[in-house]
């Protein structure tokens, strides 16, 4: 089993295309590929986290395109991810919290969807994965605060975290394993 991480997937939202400046022509093209890109690399048994604002829509979009997805799916519920909705598709997930705290292959794993730049533990090795900032400003905000913790402590090994946003180049809008993201910490 391998765990993945994905945040901002935002299926339906025809805004989101020219937002994120994403390179599809329409949503269904989107919904598509990012389906396709999913099923390629999520095993059955695979567990994926989805870092918030998974989909526009109510939750009979929602159960159309979970179903389409592989794997066990948990989610870290975003901004755009309406509670009421969230109530209706809960038991198509494995936990929805808005943190959560656990471990991955003995690597203690803090997940958020928005940066935490002093989350707990940060220089002792803890990774925290987010999403939210997409590629825009705040995310340079996310990064800059990331390199002076590093700076004021002299490591590399402290305040580990990644934007795990779909529509960023490491991620290519394709669920990524830690194994994966580490690169980007």
């Amino acid at each position: 089993m391998t765990i993945r991480y994905i945040a901002d997937l935002h299926f339906d939202d025809e805004d989101i295309i020219a937002y994120d400046n994403r390179p599809f022509d329409g949503v269904e093209e989107m919904n598509e590929v990012m389906i396709e890109n999913w099923n390629r690399v999520v095993q059955l048994e695979d567990l994926t986290w989805i870092l918030g604002d998974f989909c526009t829509g109510d939750a009979s979009r929602w159960e159309a395109i979970l179903s389409r997805l592989n794997g066990r799916k948990a989610l870290i519920a975003g901004n755009h991810d309406a509670p009421e909705t969230l109530a209706a598709v809960s038991s198509l997930f494995e936990d929805i919290a808005e943190y959560r705290e656990t471990e991955d292959n003995g690597q203690k794993v803090i997940l958020c969807h928005y940066p935490i730049p002093s989350f707990r533990d940060h220089y002792f090795s803890t990774v925290h994965l987010y999403g939210h900032v997409h590629s825009a400003f705040e995310w340079n905000v996310a990064e800059n605060a990331k390199r002076l913790i590093k700076k004021l402590y002299v490591r590399d090994d402290v305040c580990r975290m990644a934007n795990v946003g779909a529509m960023l180049p490491y991620m290519n809008y394709t669920p990524r394993s830690l194994s994966e993201l580490l690169p980007q910490l």
